[in-house]
């Protein structure tokens, strides 16, 4: 059996108890507009999240992060960390990002053996990065012996999965509608991987201004059911 895929499923797995439940990523606010409001705009959010949001963030910086720490480079996984923190410009979108990092470590870095994993937490621990999600990820990913397009393709679906299961609830959609949501992502997740698997370093932080205002419009939300 391939260990190195049941870790994989692990680490993707939906219900892993990071938080990832809590947070919507502006799709709260979007939904209280009336901008994202049937099976048809949910979809159009979902594929402009991935296509144009965690294709330039998230999912480059796990695939950068994979190969720094794959070559055991600690200073370059710091350097992320802090530009992966700095595109980031709603507050509740960096810290979602660090608190699920941070749980991702505290829970990975318990039952797995590696001097870079130890040298990570310590970092953090000390202050010195803050430890993004994308960037623990990905460096775990490479220190579980991932193949990097698995990876990817693990972090794109989890990421689907979660924005599919946040429209479900807050439309609300039927889960029928979630799971012809799901299948219908299946291409572009895979164009996304082949993408991602060396992404473009001048690319970084491109996305959608929307995205960042509806996530700072969040923290004033009447009513709130996520925490971004």
């Amino acid at each position: 059996m391939n260990s190195s895929l049941l870790s994989l499923l692990q680490l993707t797995d939906p219900t892993l108890p990071i938080g990832g439940f809590a947070h919507s990523y502006g799709l709260e606010t979007y939904v209280q507009k009336n901008i994202v409001h049937n099976k048809t705009t949910a979809k159009e959010f979902i594929v402009q999240m991935l296509e144009r949001n965690i294709q330039f963030t998230d999912a480059a910086f796990v695939s950068l992060a994979y190969d720094a720490a794959e070559e055991n480079n600690l200073e370059e996984i710091k350097r992320l960390d802090e530009e992966c923190t700095a595109v980031k410009l709603p507050k509740e979108i960096r810290q979602a990002s660090q608190k699920l990092g941070m749980r991702l470590l505290k829970i990975f870095g318990a039952v797995i053996n590696s001097q870079l994993i130890d040298e990570l937490k310590l970092t953090m621990q000390n202050g010195i990065i803050t430890g993004n999600y994308s960037i623990v990820f990905g460096v775990f990913a490479a220190v579980l012996k991932t193949e990097k397009e698995e990876a990817l393709t693990a972090f794109y679906y989890n990421a689907a999965v979660g924005i599919v299961t946040n429209s479900v609830k807050l439309i609300p959609l039927g889960q029928q509608d979630g799971q012809e949501l799901l299948f219908f992502l299946q291409p572009l997740i895979k164009d996304l991987v082949t993408k991602s698997l060396r992404p473009d370093k001048e690319l970084i932080g491109l996305c959608c201004t929307g995205f960042d205002i509806r996530s700072m419009q969040h923290e004033g939300l009447y009513s709130r059911l996520y925490m971004s």
